[in-house]
């Protein structure tokens, strides 16, 4: 297990736009793990390797939208694309590489995503509510922006106490 350091906003790093992998080997297989290590250990939902520096087209995503006696699903996207996308979504967002700091975004409530594996195998995958916003969240990273880009507002930090306790 290898946890990376998340940069956090103004790390020139998280403004630049991400390569896509062409070499689906060992070292794209390490940051694959290292990355879901890093987004377990953190609590978070999402990750992309320019959060932690690594300037390539990877994310991880958690799928939390599963039956209470199933286990979370870690997505693991190479190369990811939204290829379509529908409804509208406005709520509080975060990210891990801008802690403490909140805003209202609005998503498209509904995506597909077109991605590579950790093989080289392409696949498509849905994600509704929070997996459809955490891939677009995650995918944005990919082009060097953070959802406070996007935010309509900010939220003070009493809004995100009382949004905390909506959630318990």
């Amino acid at each position: 297990m290898a946890l990376r350091h998340i940069l956090t906003q103004g790390d020139p790093a998280l403004a630049k736009k991400c390569r896509p992998v062409t070499d689906f080997n060992a070292h794209l297989a390490q940051l694959l793990d290292d990355l879901g290590d890093t987004l377990l250990e953190s609590g978070g939902v999402g990750l992309a390797a320019p959060q932690v520096g690594v300037l390539r087209r990877v994310v991880v995503v958690l799928e939390t939208n599963v039956g209470e006696d199933e286990d979370e699903i870690l997505y693991e996207l190479v190369n990811p694309e939204i290829i379509e996308q529908s409804g509208s979504q406005t709520g509080a967002e975060g990210c891990l590489s801008v802690p403490g700091v909140y805003g209202v975004v609005t998503r498209p409530d509904y995506v597909k995503v077109r991605a590579y594996d950790r093989d080289g195998e392409l696949f498509e995958v849905e994600g509704h509510g929070l997996t459809a916003r955490c891939f677009c969240h995650e995918i944005d990273h990919l082009d060097g922006h953070l959802f406070t880009e996007k935010a309509e507002r900010f939220l003070s930090p009493e809004e995100v106490a009382a949004e905390s306790e909506e959630e318990e």
